[in-house]
């Protein structure tokens, strides 16, 4: 039971990191209908920033102060250089030219920061562990989820219920009848697109404690996020949401348990190399089931 309750936390911590990378790109996607494989690239700079702050100075807050506002102007940048350029293009253009950024920023931080990758420092107080009904969780892990669920609270406030959430609502319905009605869709998209960044670089932040930074890590994951938004819906950020709790789960309930379960079956050597690999094939076999019963996803927005 206790690995049971550790392992939905840490799926829990998969699944609200995956919805803060696929929240940005939804809404970049569902609005924008652009594709944007750099999208991991914010994950990626966010989590580099944060690690360099902490150490210089020793405080992991400072270094969030400072990647996620220095994520928003980078993608703002991007907008206006990049992606502005590419809207009414081809969805081809759109994967060329961001696959084009994905190399230019992986050097880049491999000359800025070496090949080698860095470890934040994290606080005494998430460094420890907490009991919880007798059960110790580490302290960090129940953070990131308590900082997932918050802004992901926050995001659904903001798109439900203001005048700006609305707008974006507009857009990704009808993008050409909002703009008719007035609505200043360039300025819109490129704050779309900066809080697609800065909660991308929330989720690379977040999570380099854990993993610690490396070039790269954002080109993997940002393949989950795809996944959650396909299942979800595209442009949906309730469908984001569930489906990247259910991504998060999937895979980490799948590789804690299904190398036990094989092992009854099989040896213990294919066992222990098979199993985490279905575990990730059972991501895509649960997109493709989702995509066969509803093609647009679980929880598509108003059609356009």
């Amino acid at each position: 039971m206790i690995l049971l309750i550790n392992q939905i936390l840490n799926g829990l911590q998969l699944g609200l990191i995956l919805f803060l990378l696929a929240a940005g790109l939804s809404l970049v996607f569902g609005i924008m209908d652009f594709i944007n494989l750099a999208h991991g690239v914010f994950y990626m700079v966010g989590a580099y920033l944060c690690a360099t702050v902490a150490i210089v100075t020793g405080s992991f807050f400072l270094g969030l102060l400072v990647a996620i506002p220095a994520a928003v102007l980078l993608g703002l940048a991007v907008e206006w250089l990049v992606a502005r350029r590419l809207y009414k293009r081809d969805h081809l253009d759109h994967v060329l030219a961001t696959f084009g950024l994905i190399l230019c920023f992986d050097t880049a931080v491999k000359y800025l920061w070496g090949p080698e990758g860095l470890s934040v420092p994290l606080p005494v107080w998430l460094g420890g562990q907490v009991a919880l009904g007798g059960i110790a969780m580490p302290a960090y892990r129940l953070f990131v989820v308590a900082v997932g669920l918050v802004v992901a609270a926050l995001l659904w406030l903001v798109i439900t219920r203001t005048r700006a959430g609305m707008l974006v609502r507009a857009a990704a319905s009808n993008e050409p009848m909002a703009r008719a009605l007035g609505v200043e869709t360039k300025l819109l998209f490129t704050l779309v697109f900066a809080t697609g960044a800065a909660l991308a670089a929330l989720a690379g932040l977040l999570v380099a404690p854990i993993t610690g930074t490396s070039i790269g890590m954002g080109n993997q994951i940002v393949i989950l996020a795809l996944v959650v938004i396909v299942v979800g819906g595209i442009g949906s950020i309730k469908g984001a949401f569930i489906a990247a709790l259910a991504v998060g789960l999937i895979d980490t309930l799948g590789r804690a348990y299904l190398v036990g379960l094989m092992s009854l079956v099989f040896s213990p050597t294919v066992s222990s190399s098979a199993g985490p690999a279905l575990a990730s094939i059972l991501i895509y076999l649960s997109m493709a089931f989702v995509l066969v019963l509803r093609p647009a996803g679980l929880f598509p927005p108003a059609s356009r």
